[in-house]
C-alpha cells in the first residue's frame, strides 16, 4: 500500500470536489482529510505570501492506494480536478 499525501489550497467546496473525485476511484481504499496539528505554524520552505483570496485555506489529504498504477491515477485525478477548480495542489512526503 502506498500513502499519498497532499495539500490543497482553496475554498472548502473546491477541496470537497477533489476529495469526492478520489472517493469515486475504484481500488482506492482510504481517502481522508487530516487536521493540521499546529494550524498557526508555517513550514520554513513555504512562501510568506498570503493565500490567494478570502476564504482560501489549506486542506491536508491522505489517500491510500494499493499499487503504483492506482497511485498514478490518484495523482492524475487530484491534479486534473484541482486545476479545473483553481485549487493549488502540492504532493508532499509528510505534513
Amino acid at each position: 500500500m502506498t500513502m499519498i499525501r497532499f495539500r490543497l489550497t482553496g475554498h472548502r467546496d473546491d477541496a470537497d470536489a477533489v476529495i469526492n473525485a478520489l472517493h469515486g476511484l475504484d481500488g482506492v481504499e482510504h481517502v481522508e482529510e487530516v487536521d493540521d496539528l499546529v494550524p498557526a505554524m508555517r513550514d520554513d520552505s513555504s512562501s510568506s505570501a498570503p493565500l490567494d483570496g478570502p476564504g482560501d485555506r489549506v486542506f491536508r489529504v491522505e489517500v491510500q492506494a494499493p499499487d503504483d498504477r492506482h497511485e498514478d491515477t490518484v495523482r492524475d485525478v487530484a491534479a486534473r480536478v484541482g486545476a479545473a477548480r483553481g485549487v493549488g495542489l502540492e504532493i508532499v512526503d509528510v505534513f
